[in-house]
């Protein structure tokens, strides 16, 4: 309401807003009404509740720096990130909420406009709260028959203080490594019974419900399951916050175990499974393996099973458990080599004894059902995963051992890794392969070492100039040392493992073994550096030193590394200025934006630490300090971007003044004087510190109210330069009131020719400066007693109209504001008036003095030309106002003296004086 076309308004979302600890948050800000691109620019900022009026900020869309320390390392790793919706909308996103992120935040846009019209920032608060939420479910493995009933029981619970909604709902995945759950019913927010697409139908004819059983149990009820409910089942349950905004938000989320759901068919189920009792043989062994069929109700039906080794067929047995030899098997058949049986309708065994090199190969089992025995049409037939058979011949007695020397390394390091063969009798050929972490693929040729010794390379590894120039080191004739000179990056962990393959008679026998590597990226292993000092609170001239630890989980020295001191003076400007930086080599570069630092400042080196150390510390170098530790992959040149970068929180040094130890006399005391003499008031200081200078400034609080205020007559500050008062900055007020240092801890106030119109109580403040490194400083102050002056005076005192009067004119025309003395005065006596302005004596001032002698003084000459004292009589000391101004409104009062010369030549004397009423004066407008 009430905003103009073009006015800028910058709206952020409703708050409070409570969101739980660890969940990703977002908050939302978008701006209308501006000027300048279509694309604004945003920035986040936090008011923490420990600080509420102090601003730290988070992140910009246009500014890498506009970070604080504490929130560096969260933007960079995109922890805090701002998603951009539109030009002028975007989202916070907070991906794992922390207790030290409540606060009230604002969203801030950088000004586009021509002028600034509207508003260019608003606030919300979030609160962060505890994750109450609990959902578990017993973790099970279930086979059940189409039809069958089945249910499944969750848990759920919350004891969030604020009111909050639950929705339990459950969810069906096919396969365990499906992304993507389908949802089989869920009792929502609003206690609604919403079924997935796929369970509609189901539904709604009853056969899956969902019951809520007591205060926290909630049952799943499936009431005939079909094939495709087999898979994996889970409850999820969530957590529903209504915000300010009457929007609902799922503020946590907790899914439980998952249970397995196999649905048997009640018709034609079936599987097939090999097992060895050893796959791993010599010559003259004896290998048994065993076929075994899977299937519901097997008594009652009919199978065929195939033995095959490479694919080719062995021997069958038919459903009446009829043994068939292939041909090249009949002759080991008949000398009992060989043995095939059925053992029961699902267990079937093939015996070979004393296998020979020609048994070697992977083995299947194949099985086929049929409706009758008879039946040569299959119904279905399923096959069984491979199982490999190694035969070894008598004699053989190779084996093979891998390791490496190396086994945790970083980045730029070589890989060392040795394989060792014993026991060949014949040529060997070695074979280096490589399986990086998470790798899903086959494994990596490294490196092939053929029987005549001659090397080649794997594709990733033949450029030289990636991880160097690979070389095989054969220290003796059965051991193989592979080098790999420079690792590139974390992608180079993971499993090494060698090949080593020994030919003999035209048969070849295989081992392999192999060995875990984990090579670190500086740019991942937690590189942190922490900025400590000893002292936070510095006293002017002294020396502070700040150390920046660094830690990492490699070798510090054995990296290239620079730090950089980063400084924000005191208040801050929202920006770090680097003040220097140590490169690789020690070159040292000073920044330019702070150069009074590269004359004070030393800088040293430990193994894991950086100091820097500030001598004879001055107000300049008050503010906030960071430390930036970059550092470069090891065995290359620190040039381009360093593989990490690490800045440490922020650590504030603050200035403090040495204690002021000033005394200053506070006794009260009085001084009476007479019209026309000079008098002094005192003003002693009692204590300070050596080197100390003085700064005296001189009130007067005038009669008759205590509580006027004080009106400032002079300042003389520590180099004696004088600074008078308005109401005292007169020509004739200049002269008559002086300040004087009488010894080094006396100062006086010199009055000349005091008058009545100098009585009051008069006091001085004093201000203690010390010079400290680069100039003078206050360490404090402390104000004198008061002392009262006052005058002796004749009894006799003159008639004065008393009256107090209230007149109001219009501004632009004249006033006239009477003082009336009545009687006459003494014969061979002047008179003299001054008439004053004033709040009842606050802020009094004097606007115009007729002197004894008729000399006319204006102490606020800009009123001069508007003030007349007509003085028609003797006694009548009226004034006349012309043109009436707004601010000529207020308490106007005159104050009459009577002057007597003793003799001719001498000096006049006071002798009678007396104050009018007051006259308010209140200004009208044209």
């Amino acid at each position: 309401a009430g905003l103009s076309t073009g006015q800028r308004v910058v709206t952020v979302q409703k708050g409070p807003l409570y969101r739980v600890r660890g969940s990703h948050i977002t908050l939302w800000c978008k701006v209308s009404g501006y000027q300048g691109p279509a694309e604004q620019n945003f920035q986040w900022s936090i008011y923490l509740p420990s600080a509420p009026e102090r601003e730290v900020q988070i992140v910009s869309t246009v500014d890498p720096s506009f970070p604080y320390a504490i929130y560096t390392q969260r933007v960079r790793s995109r922890g805090i990130y701002v998603e951009r919706v539109q030009g002028d909308a975007v989202l916070l996103h907070i991906t794992e909420l922390q207790d030290r992120d409540a606060g009230e935040y604002e969203c801030h846009t950088p000004n586009t406009d021509e002028r600034y019209f509207g508003s260019y920032s608003a606030k919300m608060n979030l609160s962060v709260i505890a994750d109450t939420l609990s959902a578990s479910m017993a973790p099970q493995v279930l086979t059940h028959t189409e039809g069958d009933a089945v249910e499944l029981t969750c848990e759920v619970s919350k004891s969030t203080a604020q009111h909050t909604h639950l929705s339990v709902g459950w969810y069906h995945l096919q396969e365990a490594g499906d992304r993507r759950a389908e949802e089989v019913l869920t009792l929502s927010k609003d206690f609604i019974l919403r079924p997935g697409p796929s369970y509609v139908q189901r539904f709604l004819a009853g056969d899956v419900r969902l019951n809520k059983v007591g205060n926290t149990t909630y049952k799943l009820s499936l009431g005939g399951v079909e094939l495709s409910d087999r898979g994996q089942l889970y409850c999820e349950a969530a957590e529903w916050i209504e915000d300010p905004d009457e929007t609902w938000k799922d503020i946590s989320r907790k899914q439980t175990a998952r249970t397995s759901l196999a649905v048997m068919s009640q018709g034609r189920d079936l599987s097939m499974d090999i097992t060895a009792a050893e796959s791993s043989l010599s010559e003259g062994d004896t290998l048994q393996l065993n076929c075994t069929v899977g299937a519901q109700k097997s008594s009652s039906r009919h199978f065929q099973v195939l033995w095959l080794l490479n694919g080719m067929e062995v021997a069958r047995v038919d459903p009446h458990g009829i043994l068939i030899w292939e041909e090249e098997y009949e002759e080991r058949a008949k000398l009992g080599h060989l043995r095939a049986f059925k053992q029961s309708n699902t267990v079937y065994v093939l015996t070979i004894y004393e296998v020979g090199l020609k048994d070697n190969g992977t083995y299947h089992c194949s099985v086929s059902e049929v409706n009758t025995p008879g039946d040569f049409h299959s119904i279905q037939t399923k096959l069984s995963s491979g199982i490999q058979v190694n035969v070894k011949p008598i004699g053989y007695h190779m084996r093979l051992s891998m390791s490496t020397s190396t086994p945790q390394v970083m980045a730029g390091d070589a890989l060392v890794l040795l394989c060792e063969v014993q026991g060949a009798t014949g040529p060997v050929s070695v074979q280096w392969w490589h399986l990086p972490p998470q790798h899903l693929g086959p494994r990596v040729l490294v490196a092939t070492m053929e029987q005549d010794g001659t090397l080649s390379l794997g594709d990733a590894y033949r450029d030289s100039g990636t991880r160097g120039s690979l070389r095989l080191e054969k220290a003796s004739s059965g051991a193989f040392t592979l080098v790999i000179p420079n690792t590139l990056d974390e992608g180079d962990s993971g499993r090494y493992g060698c090949k080593v393959t020994e030919w003999s008679r035209g048969w070849s026998w295989t081992e392999e073994g192999e060995t875990a590597v984990t090579v670190s990226s500086t740019a991942g292993l937690g590189l942190h550096a922490t900025l400590t000092s000893r002292i936070a609170t510095v006293k002017y001239g002294q020396s502070f030193e700040l150390v920046c630890q660094v830690s990492a989980s490699y070798t510090l020295e054995e990296v290239p590394a620079s730090v950089g001191w980063l400084f924000q003076p005191s208040p801050p400007t929202g920006h770090y200025h680097e003040l220097v930086r140590v490169f690789p080599s020690g070159t040292v570069a000073w920044g330019a934006a702070q150069p009074h630092f590269q004359g004070k400042a030393q800088l040293t080196k430990a193994a894991t630490s950086f100091r820097l150390s500030i001598h004879n510390a001055a107000a300049a170098d008050e503010g906030t300090y960071q430390c930036e530790v970059e550092v470069w992959r090891k065995n290359t040149r620190p040039l381009g971007q360093p593989a990490a970068t690490t800045r440490s929180n922020a650590v504030g040094i603050k200035l403090v003044l040495p204690e002021s130890k000033l005394r200053v006399a506070t006794k009260e005391s009085s001084v009476e004087t007479v019209s026309g003499a000079d008098t002094a008031i005192e003003c002693r200081i009692m204590f300070a510190q050596n080197n100390s200078q003085f700064a005296i400034t001189w009130y007067l609080l005038p009669p008759p109210l205590a509580d006027a205020t004080p009106l400032q007559i002079l300042r003389a500050d520590y180099s004696s330069i004088l600074e008078y008062g308005a109401e005292f900055s007169s020509p004739a007020q200049k002269s008559r009131f002086l300040s004087q240092r009488v010894s080094s801890n006396v100062f006086w106030l010199r009055i000349l020719s005091a008058n009545p119109g100098d009585q009051g109580r008069y006091y001085c403040v004093v201000e203690e400066w010390l010079w400290l490194v680069d100039g003078w400083y206050k360490l404090g102050e402390g104000a004198s007693g008061s002392t009262m002056l006052e005058f002796k005076l004749p009894g006799r005192e003159l008639q004065l109209e008393k009256t107090n009067h209230s007149i109001s004119a219009r501004e632009g025309e004249e006033v006239t504001l009477h003082c009336l003395l009545r009687g006459a005065h003494l014969p061979a006596t002047h008179l003299s008036a001054t008439w004053f302005r004033g709040e009842e004596s606050r802020h009094v001032r004097p606007l115009l003095t007729l002197h004894h002698d008729g000399a006319i003084e204006y102490p606020v000459e800009s009123l001069a030309r508007r003030l007349h004292l007509r003085r028609p009589t003797t006694g009548d000391f009226s004034l006349t106002l012309h043109s009436v101004e707004e601010g000529d409104a207020g308490v106007y009062h005159c104050q009459v003296q009577e002057w007597q010369q003793q003799s001719k030549g001498k000096d006049w004397a006071l002798q009678a004086l007396a104050r009018s009423g007051y006259t308010r004066l209140t200004t009208i407008p044209p």
